[in-house]
């Protein structure tokens, strides 16, 4: 790392991900004058699609600005989805040879994911918990804490204007069952030699107290799953390898078996496994044997708590998974929270399995705690804060009202000074006070089948509109001197009759729009492909909507004969 400080170096922060939401975190540093910056980038992840965006599994940022920038070295923090999930979708698109690091865990995880997307995995470096890499400018270490996954990371990176504490996702659990506790000595000693700016999880901040250990979770576990006296299933974030542990514990406790449903609980473990972090004694029990055992001694683990549509639990409460089927009297126990969004999907897994005479377990219907966060609440926030005594907060991974929020909570701890980016802002850390200084082009990119796609792209955007609305085409063939040959013929599809039956006789009224639209024209205008489309669309487009009530898409096919 260089130590001499230009005239025109600068420290900039620059968020394209995860300020203006929670999830597809994508986070740049840049040091150096403004027309020939070093960068570090922390995190490649992405969010997931929704029903406003049909056909679209993945969402990440868009890294348009930092194509054909100096990238010196892309860090990751840890391995859930919103921080690595975009690497093998990214890096291609960055055009760079910059090396990736991430601790041994995360790596194991990463690694798969290129190899899926075809990229070349030699450019992933593990690093050891606690270690330091110098890349460019920056000297970035390892910072071991505690979150809902095995070795969650910050970075404290260290440049010659300054030192930035970079969290990650974090919370303070003093039993995490897996892995070390939070590095309270490495925190303070930072705060003693001087930071420059927090840049800190927000997704908690509006919760008061703490978040809750994953001690207190296995108790409860424990506590429950020995109540039941027919078949248990239990379903959690498969990333969440010590709740994973915690379950089998409870099991074998209650005298149960476990058999792992769902490919992300196979991958997962499997991962934990190779790099010693879950023993290679644990044993499962086959999908396809898992009936063959008495109710009360088998315990399901699943994926699906978030109502995911093909995942395991889904997929059974639907009954179509090929191996495991509940019964009433069985019990389903949901060891997650809700993520917003989700509550949808989640309510329908549930209605489904008590439809079935499932009882299902949430976390507020228990008196013990069977699931905590892995975010920092307030209490925690503020011991942070007394550890690492910053200059700046840089509030991040939240939405709008969580960032300024926990830069109004900062302000309260005596943190001289706060930034509220946004997606795009450019914060510069130093010299001088920290501020945004110019907002970049930034957005979003959709994983459209194969393909990355910007947000706006008019494809989807056309999916959208016919999920809503349907789609008209009406095709006719004209002769060269205008005269109709045959047709308009009216086809929609998405449109319905009264009593249910795909859209028939009422096409009629629209047939005859159509045809009068074209008896309208003069004979030289049906001369123009193009005028008849816009006559005949008009027609289309008015006697749809007083027919149906929509304004379905228009395609008007005009052929000549």
């Amino acid at each position: 790392m260089a130590d001499t400080i230009g005239v025109e170096d600068e420290l900039v922060f620059l968020p394209l991900g995860g300020c203006d939401e929670i999830g597809m975190n994508l986070n740049a540093y840049g040091y150096g004058p403004a027309h020939d910056r070093r960068w570090i980038i922390a995190d490649l992840g992405v969010t997931f699609g929704s029903l406003e965006t049909p056909g679209v599994d993945l969402i990440c940022a868009d890294p348009e600005y930092l194509i054909g920038e100096q990238i010196d070295a892309i860090f990751l923090t840890h391995a859930h989805e919103d921080h690595i999930g975009a690497v093998g979708l990214l890096y291609p698109r960055l055009q760079t040879n910059a090396p990736i690091y991430a601790t041994p865990f995360t790596a194991e995880l990463v690694r798969s994911k290129m190899v899926e997307r075809g990229v070349d995995p030699s450019w992933l470096k593990p690093v050891a918990l606690g270690g330091t890499v110098t890349a460019g400018p920056f000297e970035v270490t390892y910072v071991t804490l505690t979150h809902s996954i095995p070795e969650p990371n910050a970075l404290a990176i260290k440049t010659p204007l300054g030192t930035v504490l970079h969290t990650g996702d974090w919370k303070i659990d003093p039993d995490p069952q897996i892995g070390e506790t939070t590095d309270v000595e490495g925190l303070t000693a930072l705060g003693d030699e001087g930071v420059l700016a927090m840049v800190c999880d927000s997704t908690n901040v509006f919760e008061e107290g703490e978040s809750g250990s994953e001690e207190s979770v296995k108790q409860g576990l424990i506590d429950l799953i020995s109540e039941q006296k027919q078949a248990v299933a239990v379903t959690t974030f498969a990333s969440n390898v010590a709740r994973v542990k915690s379950i089998v514990e409870a099991a074998e406790a209650a005298g149960r078996a476990v058999c792992l449903v769902g490919r992300s609980m196979h991958r997962i473990t499997d991962a934990a496994k190779s790099v010693g972090i879950l023993p290679n004694t644990m044993e499962f029990v086959d999908e396809s044997d898992a009936s063959q055992i008495p109710a009360e001694h088998i315990l399901y683990l699943c994926t699906g708590s978030q109502g995911e549509a093909r995942a395991a639990l889904t997929r059974i409460a639907r009954r179509d998974h090929r191996n495991v089927t509940f019964h009433e009297g069985d019990t389903v126990i949901f060891s997650s929270r809700q993520i917003p969004g989700n509550e949808k999907g989640i309510f329908e897994l549930q209605n489904a399995l008590a439809g079935q005479g499932v009882r299902v377990i949430t976390p507020r219907m228990v008196p013990y705690p069977i699931h905590v966060s892995g975010h920092p609440c307030r209490d925690e926030l503020r011991r942070m804060y007394g550890w690492v005594r910053p200059k700046v907060s840089v509030p991040v991974h939240g939405e709008r009202r969580h960032i300024m929020e926990h830069a109004t909570f900062a302000k309260s701890l005596q943190v001289p000074n706060a930034v509220t980016p946004r997606n795009g802002s450019l914060v510069r850390l130093a010299p001088g006070k920290a501020e945004i200084t110019n907002l970049v082009p930034s957005g979003r990119l959709f994983l459209d089948g194969d393909r990355l796609v910007p947000e706006g792209a008019q494809g989807i955007d056309e999916r959208r509109k016919l999920s809503f609305s349907g789609i008209l085409f009406a095709t006719m063939t004209l002769d060269d001197s205008g005269d109709v040959l045959d047709g308009p013929v009216v086809i929609a599809k998405g449109l319905s009759e009264s009593d249910g039956r795909i859209a028939d006789e009422s096409i009629e009224p629209l047939e005859i729009a159509a045809e009068d639209a074209i008896g309208r024209m003069k004979k030289r205008d049906r001369m123009d492909d193009d005028a008849v489309e816009r006559a005949v669309g008009r027609a289309l487009r008015k006697a749809c909507l007083n027919t149906f009530g929509h304004r379905p898409i228009i395609e008007v096919i005009v052929l000549r004969s």
